[in-house]
């Protein structure tokens, strides 16, 4: 380079910048490092000696739950349900943590605790920009401590009086077989999860909730599993007068219809010829979202919706499940029309009191043509010789259309005696759940137990015998009765086809599990 200086040249030096050496000492432990990537002239090792990006954060917390519920309070009053070591209770540890949103989380995982030492601890592993252009990670633990209190819902279901709303679920029949089909229905959806409190009572039983929602969409579940009619109704318990504010308790009244499953019924000519010009006498075979009908003498059925039954004026069956009487086959002969799972037949039947006593026989037509065979023990209505108080049935016997198609018996399912004595109810490789309740102080309990134990056993024989009541339902395995149930008592096998019939498959049956809010109950 050169400048022009009065017409003459003059060559100018170029200037050089001095060399430096980028490596200096570490002014912790003299170690030489990298000058222009130093950090605050510390060497990496003396960083992470001296620099705790952790100083910050809690290191020990507590977590409550609630003992009865199982759920953990989360911050700042809201309970939530999250299993042991699950990612609901992790992400619940790290909210509960001071200082942790300064930092990246990189990693956190639950450290295996003896589970009666209510210690739950953590390892997280976080990183943090230390000096510029030096990022650290460090691993560190966190303990917490768990401990119990009781959550608000608990707390009211302790309590007296503190419920908002109530399901009343009536039915007036003299047994609790709909009711106890109900309750696995209602196990099965867990509808019964937003509950403080199930009373058992005179023909039903009370649902108490804390929230009026609660208790609509258990109404809105009822209603579409079975036929019933809700009333509804409210009491003021309070008012603000300077705000105008008012506390309701809302009662919802669920009356199911008062006909089972096997039950004889006698409907009103009119309605009859209205829902398919079906015949008066019928038997009802399944209680769904409406009454199904179905008339043995010609396979025709009918469904009866609960807007029609509750405005119609028929009320009670002439004839339930108590009023059975057991009948012997005595010869049967398929006539060929078949629907569904039932085959049309003409049957010989006589009364099992009568063997021995008298010859007398009853011919009439049966529904179960694929199912019995000579010899055979079946449950029907005896109707030649029985006054039935109806003023349905009255008017049937009185029509010239339909007085000639009432039979002496009508048959309703076939029996297994024989079965029953050799085997008996402790036999069963499955079991049921039941829902935590509370018996009524006014329930007469020594002289009712002796009932209800014979619905439920009738109630379980009507579940291994429908495979289409049980399809609805939620049936576990029996592991104390499954080893025993390979060979009989007495060391025969039990191999007959009333047995096949009658057993379980072994794959349609749950594993058994401990939950909430329900109890176990031993055949």
């Amino acid at each position: 380079m050169s400048m022009d200086i009065d017409g003459g040249a003059v060559p100018i030096a170029q200037v050089q910048r001095p060399q430096t050496n980028a490596t200096i000492l570490c002014c912790n432990c003299g170690a030489p490092i990298d000058g222009t990537q130093a950090a605050g002239a510390l060497c990496y090792d003396c960083i992470k000696l001296t620099v705790d990006i952790s100083s910050g954060i809690q290191r020990e917390g507590t977590l409550h739950m609630c003992r009865d519920c199982e759920r953990w309070l989360s911050p700042p009053a809201q309970w939530v349900v999250a299993a042991p070591e699950s990612r609901e209770l992790l992400a619940l540890c790290l909210r509960k943590l001071k200082g942790l949103t300064k930092v990246r989380i990189i990693d956190a995982s639950f450290i295996w605790t003896e589970p009666h030492s209510r210690r739950i601890k953590l390892k997280i592993t976080i990183q943090q920009e230390a000096f510029e252009g030096t990022i650290l990670q460090q691993t560190f633990e966190v303990e917490f401590v768990q401990a119990y209190q009781q959550c608000p819902d608990c707390q009211k279901s302790y309590t007296h009086n503190t419920w908002r709303a109530v399901v009343q679920v009536r039915q007036k029949v003299p047994h609790k077989r709909t009711f106890l089909y109900l309750e696995q229905l209602i196990l099965k959806h867990s509808a019964h999860k937003d509950t403080i409190n199930i009373k058992e009572v005179h023909e039903g039983i009370d649902f108490f909730f804390g929230a009026r929602n609660h208790a609509e969409k258990f109404v809105d579940f009822l209603t579409s599993l079975i036929p019933v009619r809700v009333k509804k109704s409210q009491e003021l318990i309070s008012q603000d007068v300077h705000t105008s504010v008012k506390s309701y308790k809302f009662s919802f009244s669920a009356e199911i219809v008062p006909i089972c499953k096997d039950d004889l019924v006698a409907l009103p000519i009119k309605l009859a010829k209205s829902i398919g010009n079906i015949s008066p006498l019928v038997l009802c075979y399944r209680i769904g979202t409406a009454v199904n009908l179905m008339d043995p003498n010609t396979l025709q059925t009918a469904d009866i919706p609960a807007p029609i039954f509750w405005r119609s004026p028929f009320r009670t069956p002439i004839a339930d499940v108590q009023d059975l009487v057991e009948f012997i086959v005595m010869d049967i002969e398929p006539l060929g029309p078949a629907k569904n799972r039932w085959v049309l037949a003409d049957c010989t039947v006589a009364r099992s009191s009568d063997l021995g006593v008298n010859d007398t026989t009853y011919l009439c037509r049966t529904h179960l043509g694929n199912v019995l065979h000579p010899g055979d023990t079946v449950m029907g209505y005896m109707m030649t010789g029985t006054q039935f108080n109806n003023p349905e049935f009255d008017a049937i016997e009185e029509s010239k259309q339909y007085s000639s198609t009432i039979p002496d018996v009508v048959l309703v399912k076939k029996s297994y005696p024989r079965r029953r004595k050799a085997a008996g109810h402790k036999q069963r490789n499955w079991k049921v759940k039941r829902m935590a309740r509370e018996e009524s102080e006014m329930l007469p309990r020594k002289q009712e137990q002796e009932r209800l134990e014979r619905d439920f056993e009738m109630f379980l024989r009507d579940v291994e015998e429908d495979e289409e009541l049980r399809a609805g339902m939620a049936l576990y395995k029996n592991p104390r009765q499954l080893e025993e149930m390979s060979m009989d008592e007495d060391g025969e096998s039990v191999n007959s086809d009333d047995e096949r019939r009658l057993r379980i498959p072994m794959e349609q049956l749950l594993d058994e599990f401990e939950e909430m809010g329900i109890d176990e109950e031993e055949e």
